[in-house]
């Protein structure tokens, strides 16, 4: 990240690489086709998340979660290129994209939005697939509903970080928090971590989730108080799964430092046992994309 969350960091970042946080106000824009808010059951409300909807209408579901600073339609070419008979439900989390930025700003409350959402898509437990804080998020989710999750795969999932590390990444996000041109924005996303993605993926990337702002800068669409917020969540302690729960983890190689601590992988493995499948890839953070042959294959092996 720049922060871009998992898109290649060093260690500490006393001048702010631009691009994590870059917007203080959620974006009004139309919805896009693939995109619905939904009633829930339980209290037939409108969810505060933009919902991104890929493969067939019915069938078992996969739960596709988003890094911090992304979006749920970063899933598309992964969906519609390699999987387009799997269904998948792809939600911006709060404060990214067009869903609702609103507080409060921790896994509770996404965990809660993610809850609401799966009570109103089925009656049966899910497939979640979670890149980098998408992951962190899975893992409270198992932890508090775990009877709505059928099988975990982590992708690089960053959780239980160095709080020294946060800190430098919250005060350079805040420092340099949008781009002079969107030109600047592609040279600093494959600067970072999206070098080995395709650039069509890169404009894709550019097309859907940066917007003008002021002054002719461009940033993200997301919530600057919502993403400095999750960053200090990434500092709170792991959770594990239930240990009867197949999981499997991806620990994406060439990021230093890795996000996935060596604390994480031995306790998820003490944990887990013989229900925990490790691969270590040789790739940047943006497993997904930069991997999606790969990441495909393993989503249908879970299925």
């Amino acid at each position: 990240m720049p922060p871009h969350f998992g898109e290649q960091v060093a260690p500490r970042y006393p001048i702010a690489p631009r691009g994590l946080l870059q917007q203080t106000r959620p974006t009004l824009a139309a919805p896009l086709r693939t995109a619905t808010s939904f009633d829930t059951r339980q209290t037939g409300s409108v969810s505060p998340l933009n919902v991104y909807h890929f493969g067939p209408p019915t069938g078992p579901i996969v739960l596709a979660l988003h890094g911090v600073t992304g979006h749920g339609k970063r899933w598309e070419a992964l969906a519609t290129e390699h999987l387009p008979d799997v269904r998948i439900i792809a939600p911006d989390l709060r404060g990214h994209g067009r869903s609702t930025a609103l507080p409060p700003w921790n896994f509770e409350t996404i965990v809660q939005d993610l809850v609401e959402l799966l009570t109103a898509e089925t009656d049966e437990p899910v497939v979640v697939v979670a890149h980098s804080f998408g992951g962190a998020c899975a893992l409270h989710l198992v932890d508090s509903h775990p009877h709505l999750v059928r099988k975990l795969v982590l992708l690089d999932s960053a959780i239980a970080l160095e709080p020294e590390l946060l800190m430098d990444i919250a005060l350079s996000s805040l420092a340099s928090p949008d781009y002079e041109s969107s030109e600047h924005a592609r040279r600093d996303k494959v600067a970072t971590g999206w070098g080995e993605v395709e650039p069509r993926l890169v404009d894709a990337e550019l097309t859907e989730h940066l917007m003008p702002i002021t002054d002719g800068r461009v940033g993200w669409r997301v919530s600057l108080p919502a993403i400095n917020s999750y960053w200090g969540q990434l500092a709170r302690p792991y959770r594990l799964p239930p240990k009867e729960l197949p999981t499997v983890l991806v620990q994406a190689m060439k990021v230093r430092p890795p996000f996935v601590t060596p604390e994480f992988r031995v306790a998820l493995t003490e944990r887990l046992g013989d229900n925990l499948t490790l691969l270590e890839w040789d790739c940047e953070h943006m497993v997904a994309q930069a991997r999606p042959a790969e990441t495909a294959a393993l989503i249908r092996s879970v299925l």
